[in-house]
């Protein structure tokens, strides 16, 4: 099927589902989609998702997924690069990468086996990064996995595969930033912190051709684009029915009134699909009454009464893969997992493949050193809700790079947290670290269960054992006698039972 027989069977079915729309419960405004529940319970029971930022910028697989856009800044170290190794990017632009994107090696049953077997309850791939390249069997952007580059429906086979193994799914949008908002001056490479691409006659991000415009986010009006920019994601949405979307920074950027046209037909789309769906923010992109906010490469310090997310990333470098990537190690990302689930959040995971569609080994064995964690002490993770206090312990934060703080907080077993469960009969309680064998510890506030007449404790187990462990009780302290058996390097639960 060619592009254009693809394109008016996407118009007629918008004419189509458009006679439908006043019978829509949500309308597209903020009034009526507050009305949308932001967090539904599977979402908030969740606790951890798997993306990965995975496109023709992985082909170059040089310093970051930024490579688009610095590979046309003059003096960049991208740029040159570039030059040295594939030409001058007026020559070799962007697009010169897609048909090298090959996918050979993506394997969707071994993907999301992994992300299942790494104690993920919901996964899926960055949908459409600032580059404008879309990773489904797309009609409305030509420069889509199906058409250009891989040849294969990237999101669909993913998606169906994770279907099998009954998790959600999560598409991710960047391309706010894709349109050019950059003043047309001639006489230089115009940077333009709100378009992703640079601006000059004599680069390809100029052209004029009606297909690779779209790519660049060359269009002649930026109403053209913010028309573009909902047209993909209501195709998302339309064909593959994801469980979330989220969105990246720069979604101000879009007129408000496009924002709540496409939450309004997510939600509706939620509706007919009977599912609970989510959209994730950063900022103060949507308002949180509908969507739930997300910190980037961090987290809150306190406890906040509605759910929130945040992104973090398995690498150190960057988001994508590139050469020389380091990876963290299993012990930080549970450690920093866990002070985020104690305070009502939930992980978006990033990981990198290769651009051959190979999940590189390193990261491979940290993701299942996390599942091998979660399948011991999931009990204290999934389906639980914070406690009254997050917990204490003598690590110090610093702030994170996007807000909140640091997703890479170092912590030790001198920090503790918890959570609890939905019936309120049983509180976990996490050493971030391992704890010395036989030592007596004198604890700090154990919160409302350490003086409540009505829910004492009535006994304490190392979780996933059978193995009770001595506590005692002396007026306004605590002592948790450590039991002498193997307990985890990552990170101790401990399980309390309370009446």
């Amino acid at each position: 099927m060619s592009f254009i027989t693809k394109r008016i069977l996407t118009i007629v079915t918008f004419l189509i589902v458009g006679q439908l729309s006043a019978q829509d419960k949500y309308q597209p405004n903020w009034e009526s989609l507050s009305k949308h529940k932001a967090a539904p319970e599977w979402f908030v029971d969740a606790k951890l998702g798997i993306y990965f930022h995975w496109g023709p910028y992985s082909v170059p697989a040089y310093l970051s997924e930024w490579y688009p856009r610095k590979m046309f800044v003059k003096g960049d170290k991208i740029y040159k690069h570039h030059k040295a190794t594939y030409g001058d990017p007026k020559e070799f632009g962007y697009d010169k990468f897609i048909p090298m994107f090959k996918a050979e090696k993506f394997d969707p049953e071994v993907w999301a086996s992994l992300f299942q077997k790494a104690g993920a309850r919901f996964a899926g791939p960055v949908a459409l990064h600032h580059d404008g390249y879309a990773m489904w069997d797309s009609d409305v952007n030509p420069w889509n996995s199906m058409d250009k580059g891989p040849k294969r429906d990237i999101l669909g086979e993913l998606f169906k595969a994770l279907g099998k193994r009954e998790m959600k799914t999560i598409a991710t949008f960047h391309h706010s930033r894709t349109g050019q908002r950059n003043a047309k001056k001639p006489e230089y490479w115009n940077i333009g912190y709100d378009s992703h691409y640079p601006y000059s006659p004599d680069l390809p991000t100029s052209t004029t051709d009606p297909e690779l415009r779209k790519l660049y986010g060359n269009f002649e009006t930026m109403d053209g684009f913010h028309k573009y920019w909902l047209d993909q994601v209501n195709e998302v949405v339309d064909k593959y029915a994801p469980d979330i979307i989220w969105y990246d920074a720069w979604l101000n950027l879009i007129p408000e009134n496009y924002r709540q046209e496409m939450a309004a037909h997510f939600f509706n789309s939620g509706i007919k699909n009977n599912k609970e769906v989510v959209t994730c923010h950063k900022q103060t992109d949507m308002p949180m009454s509908c969507s739930v906010l997300d910190f980037e490469q961090g987290g809150r310090r306190e406890i906040h009464p509605m759910p929130w997310m945040t992104d973090i990333t398995l690498s150190n470098k960057s988001w994508s893969y590139i050469e020389g990537q380091t990876y963290k190690e299993a012990s930080l990302v549970v450690r920093n997992m866990i002070d985020v689930w104690s305070k009502n959040g939930v992980v978006l995971l990033n990981i990198s493949p290769r651009a051959d569609g190979i999940i590189p080994q390193e990261q491979q064995s940290v993701l299942l050193e996390i599942g091998d964690w979660l399948k011991q002490y999931g009990e204290a993770v999934y389906n639980t809700r914070p406690y009254s206090i997050y917990g204490y312990g003598t690590a110090a934060s610093e702030a994170g790079s996007h807000g909140g703080q640091s997703a890479k907080t170092k912590y030790t077993a001198n920090d503790v947290r918890f959570t609890i469960s939905k019936d309120n009969k049983t509180l976990y309680v996490f050493f971030l670290g391992k704890p010395e064998p036989g030592k007596r510890i004198k604890m700090g506030p154990l919160g409302k269960h350490q003086y409540h007449p009505d829910s004492p404790i009535k006994r304490v187990t190392l979780l996933g054992t059978n193995t009770e462990v001595d506590w005692e009780l002396n007026t306004s302290v605590f002592y948790l006698t450590m039991p002498k058996v193997a307990m985890s390097n990552i990170a101790t639960v401990f399980k309390f039972e309370l009446e």
